[in-house]
């Protein structure tokens, strides 16, 4: 029988510990949470196909994970199926988001981590730290307001900017941008983190759209050189245009 755990989410030093409870009790709740939450914030709606295809598992997985987690009062399912957070959910999904995206932080900028291997490192180790080794890490890195792929913390004054951003994909030809982020969704995509890195495409890079042919879109790099990013990859990174 599947024990529900008191949660006190106002509490730090409690939350942990019920935190580390869920987890080991629900193993995979934390990336339920987490995922739904992401989903939630990019298209505005969570089912549970959706959720599935997200996670890599089955839809009647999906329907006994969110069964538990109904149970844990951490989500809820309308009667069309979509899917969402009590507050109490939320609130753990932010937290551990905050902890990944600090993780992924400390991986990159101190240990010299792979960039492009940092997202799933971080997953391993987002259950296993505080919120007040969190907080440290925050303060240590300067109060950042995105992942180091560009993705905006829960709340993040930039937050709905970075949201809104438009797809590379569908930049028109000779339109100048900036690279601002790939999206959550991209990182999941088998070979998407790896491309990106061996071709320095990180938030910050300004490339031309040069041209569309196909299923690739070519682009022009400040120093030169061109990249043909498949049209696959290109609808997870988004930009901002910049204007002369």
């Amino acid at each position: 029988m599947d024990i529900a755990v008191v949660f006190e989410p106002d509490m730090k030093n409690t939350g942990d510990l019920a935190l580390q409870e869920l987890h080991k009790r629900f193993p995979a709740a934390l990336d339920y949470l987490t995922t739904i939450f992401l989903i939630d914030r990019e298209y505005g709606k969570v089912a549970n196909s959706k959720l599935a295809a997200r996670l890599g598992v089955s839809k009647p997985a999906v329907s006994q994970a969110i069964g538990r987690l109904k149970r844990h009062h951490l989500a809820d399912q309308d009667s069309y199926g979509t899917i969402r957070l009590t507050p109490e959910g939320r609130i753990y999904a932010t937290r551990i988001l905050k902890r990944h995206y600090l993780i992924e932080h400390l991986l990159i900028l101190r240990l010299d981590y792979p960039w492009d291997k940092a997202d799933d490192e971080a997953l391993r180790l987002q259950a296993a730290i505080s919120e007040e080794f969190a907080a440290h890490l925050f303060e240590t890195f300067g109060r950042p307001d995105t992942c180091p792929h560009g993705n905006p913390f829960p709340g993040s004054p930039r937050e709905k900017e970075l949201l809104d951003a438009p797809r590379l994909s569908e930049a028109r030809e000779g339109c100048r941008t900036v690279l601002l982020r790939i999206t959550e969704e991209g990182e999941a995509v088998e070979g998407l983190l790896q491309f990106c890195n061996e071709n320095q495409l990180r938030p910050g890079r300004e490339l031309e759209i040069l041209k569309k042919a196909g299923d690739n879109v070519l682009l022009g790099c400040c120093e030169g050189r061109t990249i043909t990013i498949p049209e696959a990859y290109a609808v997870h990174l988004r930009y901002k245009e910049l204007r002369d």
